[in-house]
């Protein structure tokens, strides 16, 4: 299977459906991470997660180097993400947005952002400003399509109204958590998540209004790698392992799980593509990121974009149904 390729309005490239996350680059391992991303790059992923947050700015900029270095940048999609909040307080607003653009920018040594996404919101922040500096810096060309990421859908439809109400762009992608697993309890503070019955609400809203979602975790964490099962999880002692273990073993979602695996069975699929292809399959307009630790991994990503899910299953995956027939 190949990667699949979708269009975002305001990026001028052609965008994979599934992305490649960069929280994971290290100066202690530069080949390693530099390797990886070639690798998949090479399997057709040209579009990159990355975050002023990340790794106090090593991300940002060993990502600049490794896109230098290969001469790529007219090829690959930047999704930056900026204005997350520190210790100290939130920072959604006119001021750290743009103050964290410029440092994304320096620090990667590109022009521009083609998808750049405010990390976190601050609720007691009128939209009005935001939007309005966001216009700003597209105008200017610093950034192409922007969006929220931990926004609440009644959040993004305000900003979007004051968008309309003022001849302004809106936000064009949202970037909330989406997984088949149900996120019981959140990793990090104030991150918002569309999975579950709680979830359904948004999900109509976004698939209501054709919003663009580029959805995080969709793999849980590591959920549906197999390792967590209900008499092991004490064992699990690394640090994203036991946010996992916290996060997601629950019993709603280790029934989703056997579910999975049953289903994996029928289409010699395994359960991480399955657990993939439960959010692809979505009536939604989604792009998605998936982790991969390594280049056969990476590859099971993309092979998951072959598999097609019945409405009846993904019912049935996600514990709205009883058979996944129907």
């Amino acid at each position: 299977m190949a990667m699949e390729y979708s269009e975002v309005p305001g990026v001028d490239k052609q965008v994979s459906r599934l992305i490649h996350g960069t929280i994971t680059l290290s100066p202690d391992a530069v080949e390693e991470g530099f390797a990886l991303l070639d690798d998949v790059y090479a399997l057709g992923y040209n579009t990159f997660d990355t975050a002023h947050v990340y790794g106090g700015g090593h991300n940002e900029r060993l990502f600049g180097r490794w896109i230098r270095e290969r001469g790529i940048r007219d090829h690959v999609v930047i999704l930056g993400k900026g204005a997350h909040h520190n210790q100290d307080r939130r920072r959604v607003t006119p001021y750290d947005i743009t103050a964290d653009l410029h440092d994304t920018l320096a620090r990667m040594q590109v022009d521009h952002i083609d998808i750049y996404i405010l990390h976190r919101d601050d609720p007691n922040v009128p939209v009005g400003p935001i939007v309005e500096i966001l216009n700003e810096h597209a105008r200017a060309g610093k950034i192409g399509a922007f969006g929220g990421s931990n926004w609440t859908s009644e959040r993004i439809a305000e900003a979007n109204e004051y968008a309309e109400k003022n001849g302004l762009t809106p936000f064009i992608v949202s970037n909330p958590n989406y997984s088949l697993a149900e996120m019981v309890k959140e990793p990090w503070e104030n991150c918002v998540t569309i999975s579950g019955p709680a979830g359904a609400p948004s999900r109509q809203w976004y698939g209501d209004h054709g919003q663009i979602l580029f959805t995080w975790s969709s793999l849980a964490g590591g959920f549906f790698s197999g390792r967590f099962r209900r008499d092991n999880l004490d064992q699990f002692t690394s640090y994203f392992d036991k946010l996992c273990v916290e996060c997601y073993c629950y019993e709603q979602n280790f029934e989703r799980l056997e579910r999975a695996e049953k289903l994996a069975i029928e289409k010699d699929a395994t359960l991480a593509q399955i657990a993939l292809s439960f959010v692809l399959n979505q009536p939604l307009k989604i792009f998605t990121l998936a982790a991969a630790g390594n280049k056969s991994e990476a590859q099971a990503n993309v092979d998951a974009l072959a598999i097609k899910l019945t409405p009846g299953e993904l019912a049935w995956l996600d514990l709205r149904a009883h058979s996944p027939v129907g």
